[in-house]
């Protein structure tokens, strides 16, 4: 099975990607940043193997808080919004969830810079599916990932559950050393020469290699699940390994 890990930018100079084969280990072939076109680039990975079942994990929210779109619904200007608890409002239940489990908040869609970066990522999936002429729906089961398929990930999360560092990586100064120092500590997978040099100088290329770790817990059935997926359907779901597991 292939997995293929994306960090979304609204460049394409900023994307990360990186292509693997899941079987006893996760085999990282292929890793790359500052594509011209890294959709085009992932569109080739999945034609080049059709009948090879492949799960693109995203680091992106694919979606947006239930409660911000029905409170902006026929909202004027100068007008109270109807929810009045920001966080509520603008973190998804998924947000919410990653927070209590794992530790960590990610950044909220609704109300954070974030939101250009859900909006390229969902149209890169758009052109992703265009390019392949595939339907690639998200993935919904933990443990049951065929076809072409997606789901949203989120690195920081899937690193710290892991037991690896989940800060400083990006530090423009000192990033290089924690990079390092993770890609060292990362078990079940096996990264050649050039993967490795690919994620070890560029934060961007590392985030997308942990996009595919995190793919491969949910092709393994150890990614938690929302108690509700209708709002889950509704919002997005972050897949993110149990910490217990």
């Amino acid at each position: 099975m292939q997995l293929i890990g994306i960090d979304c930018a609204t460049k394409p100079k900023n994307i990360g990607i990186a292509r693997a084969e899941l079987a006893t280990v996760i085999r990282v072939r292929e890793v790359r940043a500052g594509v011209t076109d890294p959709w085009e680039r992932v569109a080739d990975w999945v034609l080049q193997k059709p009948d090879e079942d492949a799960l693109i994990a995203l680091d992106a929210p694919l979606g947006w808080p239930r409660p911000l779109a029905e409170a902006l619904n026929g909202h004027s200007a100068g007008a109270r919004v109807a929810q009045t608890d920001a966080n509520a409002l603008f973190r998804r239940t998924t947000d919410r969830y990653i927070h209590s489990k794992v530790g960590k908040q990610p950044l909220d869609v609704g109300a954070d810079r974030i939101a250009r970066t859900a909006h390229a990522a969902l149209d890169g999936l758009a052109q992703l599916r265009a390019k392949c002429d595939m339907p690639i729906p998200l993935a919904w089961t933990s443990g049951q990932a065929s076809g072409v398929s997606a789901i949203e990930v989120y690195p920081a999360a899937t690193l710290k559950v892991h037991g690896l560092p989940f800060a400083g990586y990006k530090d423009p100064h000192e990033g290089e050393a924690v990079r390092a120092d993770i890609l060292a500590r990362l078990q079940g997978v096996e990264i050649s020469d050039d993967c490795h040099a690919c994620a070890l100088s560029n934060a961007d290329s590392l985030d997308a290699v942990i996009c595919a770790l995190a793919a491969a817990d949910f092709v393994r059935g150890n990614a938690m699940p929302p108690d509700d997926g209708q709002i889950a359907r509704a919002e997005g779901w972050i897949w993110c390994k149990a910490p217990d597991l």
